[in-house]
């Protein structure tokens, strides 16, 4: 009965406790219903001064016999949709979720983000930004400019944050490699453990050694196609009309490789 609707009979008691100076409280007791019920009831029917029953029970005949419409689903942000979508990508490679955010906030944002800025945004505390700032520093995936004029830090991305994170995944992996190949000699190489340590130190240093040569720019575009066309016909191609189809880029990083 908690959750019906009021009947005629019922309004009817409710008028008449009105009457007679009965509370909101006193008169759902009566009926046995919630006090929010009466208040309600009332307050949509001309509050106490001006509640009738036969009044109230024709507008909730009324509001029954309207047709329930589902308002419209609205269309998805597609802003907010690649924020999560790359907020969760971060996380994947185990991030902790709150420091994804941030690093995803301060990555599409034009000109940073102050701390107020974070908070407001995702809508965290004051310490969940300032650890997740303190762990992206330390990373050096993010860096702290001061405001002109202000004592306010901003947050930004840096162009290079990128190849950053390349050299500190080399020297992670050489790290790596100087461990397992410590564990070999110190568990035996003769050992399971030896042996499986043997094979890990083997494939961090095939990964370091790969990516020690630096991150190469990818061929694009008009470099592309050139080195498919000359593929396919067999023609041997000249370091000027290589040179000419490169980005500055690319001829950059050819000439370190030299």
């Amino acid at each position: 009965m908690t959750g019906a609707r009021l009947n005629r009979s019922e309004r009817e008691r409710v008028a008449a406790g009105l009457a007679t100076g009965l509370d909101y409280a006193e008169i759902a007791r009566r009926l046995g219903r919630p006090t929010s019920t009466v208040t309600r009831e009332v307050a949509r029917n001309g509050g106490p001064d001006g509640y009738v029953a036969d009044d109230a029970e024709a507008a909730a005949r009324e509001r029954a016999r309207r047709p329930r419409t589902t308002p419209p689903t609205p269309e998805p942000d597609p802003r907010a949709v690649f924020l999560e979508e790359f907020a969760e990508n971060v996380a994947s490679t185990g991030v902790p979720r709150t420091t994804a955010r941030v690093l995803v906030q301060i990555h599409s944002s034009d000109h940073g983000c102050t701390a107020a800025d974070l908070i407001a945004e995702l809508g965290v505390s004051r310490a969940a930004v300032s650890n997740a700032v303190v762990y992206l520093d330390g990373l050096r995936l993010i860096r702290r400019e001061r405001e002109p004029e202000t004592r306010r830090e901003r947050y930004v991305v840096g162009d290079d944050v990128w190849a950053t994170s390349w050299n500190e995944s080399v020297d992670a992996n050489a790290r790596w490699v100087a461990t397992t190949t410590r564990g070999v000699e110190v568990l035996g190489p003769d050992t399971p453990a030896g042996v499986r340590l043997a094979r890990a130190a083997r494939f961090f240093s095939a990964v370091h050694e790969t990516m020690a040569a630096g991150p190469w720019p990818l061929a694009t575009g008009e470099a592309a196609a050139l080195l498919r066309a000359l593929a396919r016909a067999g023609v041997p191609v000249t370091a000027d009309q290589l040179r000419s189809v490169l980005t500055p880029d690319q001829r950059a990083a050819l000439r370190r490789r030299g």
